[in-house]
Order: C-alpha cells, then sequence, then structure tokens
C-alpha cells in the first residue's frame, strides 16, 4: 500500500477511530459517537500502560484504519508472553484494499519484536467474513470463547 502509515493513536484520532467502531450492526448497537468523553478516558489509560499499544492506519491524513494490542506476560506456556489483538476496523471506502492485511501484519510483526511467543484474538460468531480473513492469513480457531459483561460498581 503507497503512503500508508501505522502509528500511534493520539487523542486527535478518537473521533474516527469511535466512528469505525460504530460502523457495523453489533458496534452500532454497543458505541455511542455523539459522546466521546468515555473514549477519552479510556484512551489515556491505554496511553499510560507500555503494554498496551493503540495504533491508527492513515493515509494522506486520514485515519482508515485501526487496532489496539495488548503484550500479556504469563506463567502458561513456559512463562510465555503472548500478544492480543482487539477491535481491528478499516473505514468501509478502504475494505477489501488489503489495509486489514497490512494492519494484521503490523501486529505479528510487533509481538515478535516485543517477544511473544503466540498472537491470539477474538472475533464475534457473527463475523464469519473476519473469521475467512483471518483464517487466511495463517490463524487458527482453536478455542472457544466465553465472557461475562460487567457492570462498573457492582
Amino acid at each position: 500500500m503507497t503512503d500508508l502509515a501505522i502509528r500511534p493513536a493520539n487523542p486527535d484520532d478518537i473521533p474516527a477511530i469511535v466512528a469505525m467502531l460504530a460502523d457495523d450492526p453489533l458496534g452500532a448497537q454497543r458505541e455511542s459517537p455523539d459522546d466521546l468523553t468515555p473514549y477519552l478516558a479510556a484512551f489515556e489509560r491505554l496511553d499510560t500502560d507500555p503494554n498496551q499499544h493503540l495504533v491508527v492506519a492513515v493515509r494522506d491524513g486520514r485515519v482508515i484504519g485501526t487496532l489496539q494490542l495488548t503484550i500479556i506476560p504469563g506463567l502458561s506456556r513456559r512463562g510465555a508472553t503472548r500478544s492480543l489483538i482487539e477491535a481491528v476496523r478499516v473505514h468501509a471506502e478502504e475494505r477489501g484494499s488489503g489495509l486489514g492485511s497490512e494492519l494484521i501484519q503490523w501486529a505479528v510483526d510487533t509481538s515478535r519484536h516485543l517477544g511473544c511467543h503466540l498472537v491470539q484474538l477474538t472475533s464475534d460468531k457473527t463475523r464469519t467474513d473476519a473469521h475467512r480473513f483471518y483464517e487466511r492469513l495463517g490463524f487458527t480457531a482453536s478455542h472457544e470463547g466465553f465472557k461475562l459483561s460487567l457492570s462498573p460498581g457492582d
């Protein structure tokens, strides 16, 4: 991809990131692009944590993709460090351009550079196109995932 930069996100990128997070049927139910206050607070927490890497893909000064890479030290697998890829989004006008592959490759290369032994990600069961995409990139659907929603303060 020409003129593409993948760089750390900054507070000015938050509106574009949140717009991409909200731009699908699942995201439309969970995200609130009209109130950026919680996203800016979350960005501050991410930005001060050295194990968090929120990045954006930028072309011609426009944010067109994003992902979050989390580095997780652990004891299992003989003390292996792993990484977790989350919130991969590509702007609607850029889908099918190869940008998603570029973002995932950045995450894999960064994980390797940071000493990770395993890269993992989750994808909602309804995102069958995303599942095919990740499998095409070499990921294996090896586990069943579980989530438990919590209300802050409960």
